[in-house]
């Protein structure tokens, strides 16, 4: 359907990644009028998305899961087993779960979006009760930032490290090359259910984040440490993005024009995981049933216990952004000591204040040697890693050429 015909709908979703495709679809099975723009609606999302697999909607089927992970593992000074279902989901299987025959999609890149009018580059513009933005966040600049770069690696040859069914979600084992002078990162490895393992280094809360070529450079490092040989081909991911991105006000403090934030734009970034899309998918249908009774979207969504639980994991945030590499395996041994509830208050539940409060006082008081506790809580070193100095990228950067047959010849 032309941009230039379309009528008035009930709702207008501007931006179709996973966030915005369940809105709609949801939306459309609640009976609206839903007309969606994205510049390009028929793209597969390119990021790789994981969760558990308690935080997905009862909605969503088994199809959306690629790959299932009873318990994956946490190393700090010591190898943690935890027993909490993970998941890698399918992108075809999350996008034929989110249908949406019955709603208007347009590609076109929306210029204004407003609270209730969006105006596409063509000129066309689409009027709606409401208008919900789930476009994503712009480049985080010298934001706290989640920094990944992730190799994508045969399941065979991964084996060494990550076989089939395993997978590691945090792995802070002195393999990547750094010293204790150097800004803190780990490995995050899964496989990801079609015959592959991405093994992607990892770093969260450095303002302005960490080079590619650095995480490359280290990615690479931990894989040598274990034997892996890359043909030197495998395709790579990289993720750069900001992780501060705060709940919006109630409407009544918005302005008028402004449209429903949902989504990593509306704050449901997790600051201390990088995660947010199980929890938009979890909250559309509050955001679904606010609309269809004329509450306030965002004051359903983000009530004062869901604000506080976001007050305090930016807490955590800033202190992941300071700590080194030996202070950081500290702490997470510390915290994954903490009873099941207590870990699922930090990592994603989105109201349980009493249990994060807890977790994080029990976090700091068993983090070891007491000193590093004042660098956790911001009394000392507060802007350690700011404006860190990174080796530039050189064709001779200290990357092992055993990794690369036809390299090293």
């Amino acid at each position: 359907m032309s941009a230039h015909h379309v009528r008035r709908a009930d709702l207008c979703v501007v931006g179709l990644g996973p966030t915005g495709r369940a809105v709609a679809h949801r939306a459309m099975l609640a009976g609206f009028d839903v007309v969606a723009v994205d510049p390009r609606p028929e793209r597969l999302w390119p990021p790789t998305f994981s969760c558990w697999v308690d935080e997905l909607p009862l909605w969503l089927g088994p199809s959306a899961i690629a790959q299932r992970i009873e318990a994956p593992t946490v190393w700090t000074r010591s190898a943690h087993r935890i027993e909490r279902p993970y998941c890698v989901l399918s992108k075809s299987g999350l996008r034929e779960a989110l249908p949406l025959d019955d709603a208007t999609v347009l590609a076109g890149r929306a210029t204004a979006v407003e609270a209730h009018r969006v105006e596409l580059q063509d000129g066309s513009t689409i009027t709606a009760t409401a208008v919900v933005d789930t476009r994503g966040l712009a480049a985080p600049g010298r934001r706290r930032t989640a920094s990944a770069h992730g190799i994508f690696v045969d399941a065979e040859v991964a084996a060494p490290m990550v076989g089939d069914g395993e997978g590691l979600l945090l792995d802070w084992r002195d393999e990547n090359g750094t010293g204790p002078d150097e800004p803190p990162s780990f490995l995050y490895a899964v496989p990801l259910g079609d015959g592959t393992v991405i093994f992607e280094e990892t770093s969260l809360g450095l303002r302005g984040g960490m080079p590619q070529h650095e995480l490359r450079r280290r990615t690479l490092n931990r894989l040598a440490a274990h034997g892996i040989r890359l043909r030197g081909d495998e395709p790579a991911e990289a993720a750069h993005y900001p992780l501060d991105q705060p709940p919006p006000p109630v409407r009544a403090g918005l302005r008028a024009a402004d449209p429903i934030p949902f989504g990593s734009r509306g704050g449901m970034m997790h600051p201390c995981t990088g995660y947010s899309v199980a929890d938009s998918l979890a909250l559309v249908d509050t955001l679904i049933e606010a609309l269809r009774t004329g509450a306030d979207p965002v004051r359903e969504l983000w009530p004062w216990q869901a604000r506080l639980v976001y007050w305090m994991r930016m807490r955590g945030l800033y202190g992941l952004g300071r700590l080194t590499t030996a202070q950081s395996i500290s702490m997470f041994e510390a915290f994954f000591t903490a009873s099941p509830r207590q870990q699922r208050a930090l990592l994603s539940a989105h109201d349980d204040y009493a249990a994060l409060g807890a977790v994080l006082f029990m976090t700091v008081s068993r983090t070891w040697p007491f000193r590093w506790r004042y660098d956790l809580v911001g009394w000392t070193n507060r802007n350690r890693w700011v404006n860190y100095d990174y080796p530039p990228a050189t064709p001779d950067s200290p990357i092992d050429d055993s990794l690369f047959p036809e390299r090293g010849a």
